[in-house]
């Protein structure tokens, strides 16, 4: 159960600090090295679908959303998403997902995707994204592709190597 002292905000670029030692906890120095920080190098997240958890001033988690591209196809990328150890189990995550993937569907987003644990994200509306359908730039477990369609066909169209969206015009120029 969530305490009742857990406030959720939008992100702003005053907690960029506590966010990354948050994430520095979570994933350790090897986040660098994984897929999904790959894409996120691309370009800036989005803070308008970006969320906090504050509990006495500081930032206990954060979610992230980042806009991506695969072939045709466009998306939101979610994570990281991160907990302070001490307040993990409580529901704080799953309300930051539930979060980010409203206001995804909000600013009319077709889907979001994710590399993450099925059993924890499927009942938050992530399914498994067919094998092959999609790759990702760094080596990843295809079991931990997930996606949740906000709407009809966003999931099959994308296709391809999945990549910052800011970097569409320039992967077209470099092909």
């Amino acid at each position: 159960m969530i305490p009742a002292d857990v406030e959720f905000l939008p992100e702003t670029p005053a907690h960029d600090t506590e966010i990354e030692h948050i994430n520095e906890g979570a994933f350790g120095p090897g986040r660098f090295a994984r897929a999904a920080y790959a894409i996120r190098e691309g370009g800036p997240h989005e803070r308008s679908m970006s969320f906090v958890a504050m509990r006495g001033g500081q930032v206990v988690a954060s979610v992230r959303m980042t806009r991506v591209a695969a072939g045709q196809g466009r998306a939101l990328l979610l994570g990281p998403l991160a907990v302070r150890p001490v307040l993990k189990n409580l529901g704080i995550g799953r309300r930051l997902v539930a979060m980010a993937v409203e206001a995804a569907a909000r600013a009319g987003a077709g889907a979001v995707i994710l590399v993450g644990d099925e059993p924890y994200y499927g009942p938050l509306g992530f399914k498994r994204i067919p094998r092959g359908q999609i790759a990702m730039p760094r080596p990843v477990d295809l079991n931990r592709l997930l996606a949740c369609e906000l709407e009809a066909g966003a999931v099959a169209s994308l296709t391809g190597e999945v990549i910052h969206e800011d970097l569409v015009g320039v992967a077209a120029a470099v092909a």
